[in-house]
């Protein structure tokens, strides 16, 4: 086997297509987890000891559970009950699912990192819930935990050639219909296996821009 310069310039525009989709599933699975791992959180510190209990068991249960079972579950089980997913929005769904029960987990320590003196001080002034929450709780902790947040990003970006298995036009996917063509499989994965590096060293250089930036100690 060896390496064939010309076709791994001719596989790259497609590649580079299939990194398209790629970065657009991680972004939204991304703003899904961050939205709902912050429900999860609140959720987990609602009154109502049954809520909190459901959100608990149910979240430990999709985080406890593979990517790929999950992702078949969404795909071909679904629309048995009715609902059918086109497979991009049914991987970017299950993904953002799936990384917001480590969101929620993240979310939550940085609310408990928050100095009690903050809870206090509300209390003493009388603040509505809403505000203590939006204005002085939310602030502190989201800047606490964005680092692990950012890490969470990269993560994902990292998972989404699992979306191969209920064929998602990703890079991974991309790579193997490049190389099912001609029967050479070396150049597509290798220059897939790079974009990966490149755009998760270029993340997490930005991560920790923005660590450096918002964090707090």
């Amino acid at each position: 086997m060896q390496w064939d310069t010309e076709f791994a310039v001719d596989v790259f525009p497609a590649l580079l297509e299939g990194l398209r989709v790629t970065v657009l599933a991680t972004l939204i699975a991304y703003a899904i987890a961050l939205v709902l791992g912050l429900v999860w959180t609140l959720l987990r510190r609602a009154p109502n000891v049954v809520v909190r209990q459901t959100t608990r068991w149910v979240t430990e249960f999709i985080r406890s559970t593979p990517l790929i079972p999950q992702l078949f579950f969404v795909y071909f089980v679904f629309p048995d009950w009715g609902l059918t997913l086109e497979s991009l929005t049914a991987g970017i769904i299950t993904l953002g699912v799936h990384y917001s029960t480590y969101t929620a987990e993240v979310y939550r320590a940085g609310i408990a990192d928050v100095p009690k003196g903050q809870w206090e001080a509300c209390t003493a002034l009388n603040l509505p819930r809403s505000r203590v929450w939006l204005d002085v709780i939310l602030p502190q902790a989201v800047r606490r935990v964005i680092p692990t947040l950012g890490n969470y990003l990269i993560a994902t970006f990292k998972d989404t050639p699992m979306l191969l298995a209920i064929s998602v036009h990703e890079v991974l996917f991309v790579a193997f219909d490049e190389g099912a063509k001609t029967l050479k499989y070396l150049e597509p994965l290798t220059v897939a296996g790079l974009i990966f590096v490149v755009v998760s060293v270029f993340s997490s250089i930005i991560v920790r821009r923005l660590e450096r930036r918002y964090a707090t100690n």
